[in-house]
């Protein structure tokens, strides 16, 4: 048999947590053709991995590249970091399906998380992922159904839906289901998905009852009430009988570090003893970034953007705002949390706030009041804003990695000017380095298994993650003590290195740690996973 590549004399982790072997794979056209001894065969390529780890390509299960995937340079900072496969959607805001009366406030109340929506089609699910399909992509791609795109389609950001309201949410689901969702996701803590109840998101989810569609859930609160979040979730889950995904497990701020995670792991262990498919995941930063409007009473956000912006200036509304920032201990109120000192602008909409980048509420606001200070600059900006906000400790990331059912996402998001957080150009990376090499959280083979088989297993991806026989040749070839993140939050746009040669369905997408401008990544759809 001859191949068209083979790679000898790695050590292979075929992510499955197990440890490395010495063996060689053989690649023929997309996918893995054998594995073992091929010192005798014959190939187009052979590339010499002695002495280097061999992996499955890493899985970004939890990525908000909506938009940013149409941009040109997109895959360079993925590749670099081993990521062959990303997962865009998440959050209950994804970028598609967008259609209807509402498209253009909508659309505006995405523009933070998933870019613009403008040049994108977006009109259904089953466009968008038309509009993948017709461009080569340099690494696979696939999305999720967001729940709160989907409601904000009916009804916008009203807090109130009625029959006919859910039975449109319903179709909605089921047609975009059908047009490749990998699964559902919900974002508890944006609107409009905050104005639920726990009865109205069983009802909304009722098209996924006693299937296996993963439901990845933003949950309503990460902080003071985030083991009554962990309830709802599974309480949800467990009332549709559905897998369900935990995004970005912590506990945030300073007075919960090193306890309600503890207690929010023991609440999923005791789930899953009940026999509840249940997993969660993590990003191995304690900074993230978001929506500024994400430090806003839940009240606030109804009516869409145009609306939250007029209510932010009303007099009235900030006498509200002022108490609600300053008292408030029914949501996760970071004004109180972490303070205005650890919340920093990174984007904004309007010229004359571009100064503003960088600085935190606290610097910005100087004599005035930081609520009103933010009130102001929201409004100014119709809200789209950025933060980037310094949340958690690093020994609850790492007692999370520590559990069996957890796996590593990114949440990266693309800021389209502005300071993207290091975790777009280095996540995978960080986790080698930090997770395994310094603080030895994590086996290599373990975090390996987090970072391909868990996720690819999680969206029914079985071709991922993985080097067995017939499956995908996603393939990385690395040295574990060389691979390093140079993005810092100083200076965040800067790519990996370490990660020597990448292969996506069988074609070299980085050699000898550089871009060869081969795209061969392909649309992951349920239909066809």
């Amino acid at each position: 048999m001859e191949f068209d590549v083979i790679v000898k004399n790695g050590s292979v982790l075929d992510g499955s947590g197990a440890e490395a072997y010495r063996t060689d794979l053989g690649v023929i056209g997309k996918r893995i053709a054998a594995i073992g001894d091929l010192s005798a065969a014959d190939a187009g390529e052979i590339l010499d991995a002695a002495g280097r780890t061999v992996a499955p390509g890493f899985l970004d299960a939890h990525r908000h590249a909506d938009t940013a995937i149409f941009r040109d340079g997109f895959g360079e900072a993925e590749l670099l970091q081993g990521l062959t496969t990303v997962i865009n959607g998440n959050c209950g805001l994804s970028a598609a399906p967008v259609f209807g009366p509402h498209k253009g406030e909508v659309a505006a109340y995405l523009w933070p998380v998933t870019g613009e929506l403008n040049d994108t089609s977006v009109e259904s699910l089953a466009d968008y992922l038309d509009a993948l399909k017709s461009r080569p992509l340099p690494l696979h791609a696939g999305m999720l159904a967001g729940l709160g795109t989907v409601r904000a389609d009916v009804a916008g950001f009203s807090k109130d839906l009625s029959d006919d309201d859910y039975r449109a949410i319903h179709a909605l689901l089921e047609r975009t289901l059908s047009e490749g969702a990998l699964g559902i996701s919900l974002g508890l803590g944006y609107a409009p998905e905050c104005f639920f109840d726990t009865a109205g998101l069983i009802r909304a989810l009722e098209p996924i009852r006693n299937t296996d569609v993963p439901l990845s859930v933003h949950m309503r609160s990460e902080s003071m009430n985030l083991l009554p979040s962990i309830d709802e979730a599974v309480t949800i889950a467990k009332a549709l009988h559905v897998p369900l995904q935990i995004s970005h497990l912590k506990a945030v701020g300073k007075a919960r570090w090193g306890t309600l995670v503890y207690d929010a792991l023991e609440r999923i262990r005791r789930a899953r003893e009940e026999g509840l498919d249940v997993q969660c995941d993590a990003y191995p930063y304690t900074v993230g970034s978001t929506q500024l409007l994400h430090v806003l009473p839940p009240e606030f956000l109804a009516g869409g953007t145009d609306a939250i912006a007029k209510r932010l200036i009303d007099p009235a509304a900030q006498r509200v705002l002022k108490e609600r920032l300053e008292t408030g201990k029914d949501f996760d109120n970071y004004a109180m949390l972490i303070g205005w000192e650890n919340i920093e602008i990174s984007s904004v909409r309007q010229e004359e706030d571009r100064a503003l980048i960088g600085k935190t509420i606290a610097e910005a606001a100087e004599s005035m009041e930081p609520w009103r200070f933010l009130a102001e600059l929201l409004s100014r900006n119709n809200c789209a804003v950025t933060m980037i906000d310094r949340l958690t400790h690093e020994d609850d990331i790492a007692a999370i990695y520590k559990e069996p059912f957890s796996y590593v996402i990114s949440d990266a998001t693309y800021p389209e000017s502005g300071i993207p957080h290091p975790r777009v150009y280095g996540t995978f990376v960080h986790v080698l380095e930090r997770f395994v090499k310094a603080r030895k959280t994590l086996s290599l083979p373990e975090a390996v298994h987090k970072m391909t088989r868990m996720p690819a297993d999680r969206y029914h991806l079985r071709n991922k993650g993985r080097i067995e026989p017939g499956t995908d040749a996603d393939l990385l070839i690395f040295d574990p003590d060389r691979v390093h993140e140079r993005a810092t939050f100083e200076n965040p746009a800067q790519c990996s290195t370490g990660i020597d040669t990448v292969m996506v369905n069988g074609a070299i997408a980085v050699r000898d740690g550089i871009l060869t401008g081969n795209r061969n990544g392909t649309v992951s759809e349920r239909r066809n996973s």
